[in-house]
């Protein structure tokens, strides 16, 4: 019972964890008896995000306490997606609900289950990684910023300013609170807490930018669906970019490939050259590739 999870717990937790990473990945269908059961390390506090119910959950309890070698565990978290709302319960340990997770040596506020989501998508690790290796006195646009982790990684790799542009308030708070957590200097940080199709001219006030990141959800009810709004913001590229800009663009949805998002640029930013795909953090493994997520990266020539 529970082999492959057991297996990656021990291998995780052989050693001193300090890092946020995801632990075990059943969405990625590469073990199908497992495939509704994550499980994620924000240390001190281990989330397991269930999209069905867990049988015999007391021995995957069991599993987890025998592979927690150096005693790192503090406390665990059962998020039920499959139930309305995706209420949580702690099954072990103190309530962990606001927890500093370490990444790169970068700090990120999250909150394990209070929401659907913690604040700080760890499929994208390598992405931030690039950011913060690719972003040394660049002026940086983050769209649909969520708690605005790429601008944090942004500025700690030296980047002159960033604008984060998000509807959601609350997240673009969250953000502004990840910024002050990495001591970020606020005179550095354009915030626009609105819709980013009615915020363009806001937006082109802190322009023209060095690196353009889009970064939408596939679909959010009344805000975006990738199939149909996409193009309208690859059309403005060529208003935002300098010469040479970099430009991420990601794709997280299992109906569109990557081809979709290609062929939206050659139709409406044929100024930006494909140049490669970021892969997604390796701990995300799936079983189609194709279904998960797609990061892309394109420079943008003034020709």
């Amino acid at each position: 019972m529970f082999e492959p999870i057991e297996k990656s717990l021990n291998a995780f937790f052989k050693t001193r964890q300090s890092d946020a990473r995801r632990i075990f990945h059943g969405r990625g269908q590469m073990y199908p008896e497992y495939q509704h059961i994550c499980i994620d390390w924000y240390d001190p506090a281990l989330l397991i995000t269930a999209y069905a119910p867990v049988d015999n959950l007391d021995l995957l309890l069991a599993a987890i306490a025998q592979s927690d070698q150096c005693s790192q565990i503090a406390s665990i978290i059962l998020q039920k997606r499959y139930e309305k709302d995706s209420p949580s319960e702690i099954l072990a340990g103190q309530a962990a609900d606001e927890i500093l997770a370490l990444e790169n040596d970068l700090k990120f506020e999250v909150h394990l289950g209070r929401q659907q989501n913690s604040g700080l998508f760890l499929d994208v690790r390598p992405l931030r990684t690039w950011i913060k290796t690719n972003s040394a006195e660049k002026n940086v646009l983050n769209l649909f910023a969520y708690t605005c982790s790429f601008s944090v990684a942004a500025l700690a790799g030296g980047a002159k300013a960033v604008t984060n542009v998000d509807m959601s308030k609350t997240s673009m708070s969250w953000g502004l609170l990840n910024h002050s957590h990495n001591q970020q200097d606020a005179r550095a940080i354009n915030q626009i807490p609105y819709n980013v199709f009615t915020s363009w001219g806001r937006i082109k006030q802190f322009g023209r930018y060095d690196l353009v990141v889009i970064d939408p959800p596939a679909r959010q009810r009344g805000s975006f669906d990738a199939e149909k709004n996409y193009a309208a913001v690859i059309k403005r590229l060529s208003q935002l970019c300098n010469d040479e800009a970099e430009i991420i663009a990601t794709l997280n949805s299992p109906f569109l490939d990557q081809q979709f998002l290609l062929d939206k640029f050659t139709q409406h930013a044929p100024n930006a050259e494909f140049l490669e795909t970021i892969p997604a953090a390796e701990e995300f493994k799936d079983k189609y590739p194709e279904r998960g997520l797609k990061i892309l990266r394109f420079k943008y020539r003034d020709r």
